[in-house]
């Protein structure tokens, strides 16, 4: 993999040995795709204001996320249907996120258990990422394995009441097989093949701010809410005792117009104002991208697409690759921007282009 240098080499890569269906359903989004497409050009609008003569002579990309220890702030972010991509699935990718020493959200239509990926990595810290089931007690039995199994938090996905209309997918007629392992959801969804949209149509689209409580209490984790964009559900969430906040638009793939996650940043923690971390998620393809993304303020950055790029170009070894690189970009551009560590960086660093 030496000829691979950057996310978007094992993008590339990975179009040409994936299924057209997989390929869609990997890269799509809703729509015009136009919000899709704003989450990279979000960064593109941001520029860096460098700081030199500073003592960069040791730098260190590790930080703490809901009191953890990471080696690097970027988290890698749930997918669904990770056996598509590779025959060992969310398990090469928790090996990879255990061997660069940060966290892995492992989506609740995975194809491993949560018990499975812990004997596979161990030591990896696993967030679960839930969807709540119109069937409240495959959700509930889906908590207590996350809660066995040593989950250290529940993202709780929140701008899914329904799936919206993901037009690459419908061309292509992606269904997801019959025979694909969903430890979490086939019980709720049955055996026979269905693309995303029917699967996630029993989904319970009555789940509101009340309910966090519950969720918190069958889980008995700390519950972060995934897919907040403004400061008035930012608020909501603080008050209802949220222990963090996405900015997310579920990578462009949900309400198309949505902002791009970068533009939404600002907003969000100013009104959290430190009372919760925020973290940020869509379109990060570059450690620069992370760097911008904490100097407007979020404590780390989940990606999801760029792990999977790697998962199916090279199964494990690629998924930490690609890890890799993020983790020596960033270390990069600290290094330049004056910085010797994630927390030194602040808006200070960062300017709008006109």
């Amino acid at each position: 993999m030496a000829n691979l240098l950057s996310v978007a080499d094992y993008e590339r890569l990975a179009e040409e040995l994936l299924e057209p269906g997989a390929w869609a359903y990997l890269v799509g989004g809703s729509g015009d795709e136009w919000t899709l497409s704003e989450n990279r050009a979000a960064f593109e609008r941001r520029t860096f204001r460098p700081r030199v003569l500073c003592d960069v002579s040791e730098v260190s990309t590790a930080t703490t996320v809901l009191g953890a220890h990471v080696a690097l702030p970027v988290l890698v972010g749930p997918l669904a249907y990770q056996q598509l991509y590779h025959p060992d699935g969310e398990c090469a990718t928790a090996r990879a996120a255990a061997a660069v020493g940060t966290v892995m959200a492992v989506s609740t239509f995975s194809t491993r258990s949560h018990e499975e990926i812990a004997a596979s990595a161990p030591g990896v810290v696993q967030w679960c990422q839930l969807y709540v089931f119109q069937d409240r007690g495959v959700t509930r039995e889906h908590l207590a394995g996350a809660a066995t199994a040593g989950c250290s938090a529940v993202v709780l996905t929140v701008d899914t009441p329904r799936l919206a209309q993901r037009e690459r997918d419908l061309r292509v007629g992606f269904e997801i097989p019959s025979d694909l392992p969903l430890p979490y959801a086939r019980a709720a969804i049955g055996t026979a093949a269905q693309n995303p949209a029917d699967q996630f149509a029993l989904l319970d689209a009555s789940v509101s701010w009340r309910d966090l409580e519950w969720i918190a209490s069958e889980g008995q984790l700390p519950v972060v809410l995934k897919g907040i964009a403004t400061a008035e559900d930012a608020e909501l969430a603080v008050a209802y005792g949220a222990a963090a906040i996405v900015v997310s638009n579920h990578g462009g793939r949900q309400l198309d117009g949505a902002p791009a996650t970068l533009d939404a940043l600002p907003e969000v923690v100013e009104a959290v104002a430190g009372r919760v971390e925020v973290f940020l998620d869509g379109g990060v393809r570059r450690g620069t991208d992370v760097a911008k993304a904490l100097a407007l303020g979020a404590r780390a950055v989940l990606v999801g697409r760029a792990p999977i790029f790697g998962l199916a170009v090279g199964g494990e070894e690629g998924v930490r690759h690609v890890l890799e690189l993020l983790r020596e970009e960033l270390e990069l551009a600290l290094c330049l921007l004056g910085c010797t560590s994630p927390a030194e960086l602040d808006q200070a660093h960062i300017r709008s282009r006109p």
